[in-house]
């Protein structure tokens, strides 16, 4: 009778709610959506061109990966109420910083890289703190940041070297201790014993063409799944959502908003070093152009992944699969060999559908609220 009349309370207390209405209130939902689109759309238009071979796969995870990097940390900057426009050039610039000590000066390459991150926390610091202490919008900071951070590339690189890019990093790398964390690939054997059974193309010398997984899709879940971890199952993930809902009302609590905004600044520049170890190291060369407009694909990926431009709402999940339809598409236009000019086209209208999407499913999850 007591646990009828707890049942009768809990149900007079409590509205019940579907899993459909569940479902439409994750951010991540257009964007999962979005992908199995993009997968059903190459599977018909591309599905012989070996897009979806094992290095095909291998190819739009590495490109989805890099851009997926920065997306995640965009993603967490968004929710929190920020932007952070001088990504892109802190990729271009933790390149020089790399490559100039290791090349230039003899530095062991491993210094050079804990030495990137050093000053990718000082930047991501000096952004946080002017934004917090001046109360100006994030995007006119880090707007002035993107020309600052882009001009120092060009001229130091230029004052230093006489030269744009800087070659040499491969041999740099060669017996570094740290280099494979940014540059190795990972499962090799498993690909090798794949290619033995005959489940994945190899060359003639029986070496599988595609050889390993980069060290790129590896810090991309990783990041993603710390996070995921960090929103969903932390104080900290409760802080951030609180700041970009209503940053007085978290202060009002308890919240240190400085110190949450300033450390989500710290995490995007951070998240920018790792990309640009990643790419540097890769291709064996730093280049002071590189980066650039990638401030803007991430919060796209984000955008497309849930995050609401005003703050307060977003996933890290979804900047992932944000990043994961961008890097599907980049290359199955490569790969049916359509001119890749249209690429730049389909990036604005993804922007604007995701953004049209994620105001009905916001408005449809929260009805008769």
């Amino acid at each position: 009778m007591a646990s009828a009349a707890w049942e009768e309370a809990r149900d007079e207390r409590l509205k019940p709610t579907s899993p459909l209405r569940r479902l439409m209130a994750r951010p991540e939902l257009g964007a999962v959506g979005g992908f199995v689109l993009v997968l059903l759309f190459f599977a018909v238009v591309a599905g012989d061109t070996g897009l979806f071979s094992a290095l095909g796969i291998i190819n739009f995870l590495e490109v989805s990966a890099q851009l997926g990097i920065i997306a995640v940390a965009a993603a967490l900057l968004m929710i929190g109420g920020e932007f952070d426009l001088s990504v892109g050039s802190m990729i271009g610039f933790a390149g020089i910083v790399i490559a100039i000590p290791a090349v230039e000066w003899g530095w062991p390459l491993w210094m050079s890289i804990l030495l990137a991150f050093a000053v990718a926390l000082m930047v991501g610091w000096i952004n946080g703190t002017i934004v917090m202490r001046t109360g100006l919008p994030s995007f006119i900071v880090t707007l002035g940041g993107l020309f600052i951070l882009r001009g120092l590339t060009i001229g130091i690189t230029r004052w230093l070297t006489g030269r744009t890019q800087i070659p040499g990093l491969r041999e740099a790398a060669e017996g570094d201790w740290l280099a494979p964390l940014f540059s190795a690939k990972v499962g090799q054997g498993l690909m090798q014993w794949l290619g033995d059974a005959g489940w994945i193309a190899v060359r003639a010398d029986g070496v599988p063409l595609a050889s390993g997984i980069p060290m790129s899709i590896i810090w991309w879940l990783t990041l993603t799944a710390l996070a995921t971890w960090v929103l969903l199952r932390t104080r900290l993930g409760n802080w951030i959502f609180a700041c970009g809902g209503d940053a007085q009302a978290a202060r009002n609590v308890g919240v240190p908003v400085a110190r949450v905004k300033t450390g989500l600044f710290m995490f995007t520049a951070v998240a920018a070093t790792i990309f640009a170890a990643v790419q540097t190291l890769s291709v064996g060369s730093a280049d002071v152009l590189r980066g650039q407009l990638k401030e803007f694909e991430a919060i796209i990926a984000a955008v497309i992944g849930g995050c609401l431009l005003t703050g307060g709402y977003g996933s890290a999940i979804g900047a992932t699969f944000g990043a994961l339809i961008f890097g599907t598409v980049q290359m199955g236009i490569f790969y049916t060999g359509v001119n890749t000019d249209w690429f730049k086209v389909f990036l604005g209208v993804m922007m604007l559908v995701a953004v049209l999407f994620n105001n009905y499913v916001r408005r449809k999850a929260t009805e008769g609220r």
